[in-house]
């Protein structure tokens, strides 16, 4: 079963090797990775191109002008031919050698169109150094009312959910993930599966984990998102989420 994974970057030559590394570790070898560049202007480009052949046809990279990340993403799911996708950070990596071949498997129950699992957050330098380890365990559509969503790193889909039910809306800034998952699994009810393991390794300092202001952009956007498509819920409801986010610190102590 082939696999589509999505790396956009911009400028990320301090980091992007481990996760082309990682892509090229996978036991499992039907797969295109795609990676949708944001006319880097460092050294980018050049590692990509320097690993381009140990793919042997596999990687396929553009770079050009674009709207932001999620105007990117669509642009590599729009690229894929696999028959499920996924994104990998380019700040990240994953966690194993074995996580392609795990998704592969579970996606031979025909009835499945989406999978999740786990993800950890690390020292960007210090990769050994876990500070935060992010379950899905728990999830279930009705917590998105309160802002809770699977690790958005960790989730795989059937391209041909795209089609039916859209792509990453543009319209949000730090959030389009969120309005993306509460539009298929909370409107939608695809049908989806957890998987208890830890799929990607990431370091801290994205854009929605940044500073205390970033925190405050996600909590308005959630809010937007749920308004825009009619879910009930309240400032007290989304702020529990954050109540709850502290023993993915604790537990690690």
């Amino acid at each position: 079963m082939k696999i589509s994974i999505i790396t956009v970057c911009k400028n990320s030559a301090l980091f992007i090797g481990d996760a082309i590394q990682s892509v090229l570790s996978q036991m499992h070898e039907d797969y295109e990775y795609i990676i949708v560049d944001g006319n880097s202007t460092d050294s980018t480009l050049e590692i990509i191109k320097n690993q381009e052949a140990l793919f042997k046809g596999r990687l396929k990279w553009i770079s050009e002008p674009d709207r932001g990340l999620y105007d990117a993403i669509n642009k590599g799911i729009k690229l894929a031919t696999g028959e499920i996708v996924g994104l990998l950070n380019s700040d990240d990596f994953f966690s194993a050698d074995d996580i392609l071949g795990r998704i592969a498997s579970e996606f031979d129950d025909t009835s499945i169109q989406a999978i999740y699992g786990d993800v950890k957050y690390v020292k960007p330098i210090n990769t050994r150094q876990v500070v935060r380890y992010y379950s899905s365990d728990i999830f279930t559509p009705g917590l998105m009312r309160m802002g809770f969503m699977p690790a958005h790193p960790s989730f795989y889909i059937r391209r041909q959910c795209f089609m039916q039910y859209g792509y990453y809306s543009l319209d949000y800034r730090i959030s389009s993930d969120f309005e993306f998952l509460l539009r298929y699994l909370y409107l939608h009810r695809i049908k989806t599966k957890y998987i208890q393991m830890d799929f990607v390794t990431m370091r801290l300092g994205g854009i929605s984990n940044a500073t205390l202001l970033s925190y405050v952009s996600i909590m308005r956007e959630h809010q937007r998102a749920l308004k825009q498509h009619r879910v009930y819920s309240n400032i007290l409801l989304l702020s529990l989420r954050y109540i709850f986010k502290l023993k993915e610190f604790i537990l690690l102590k």
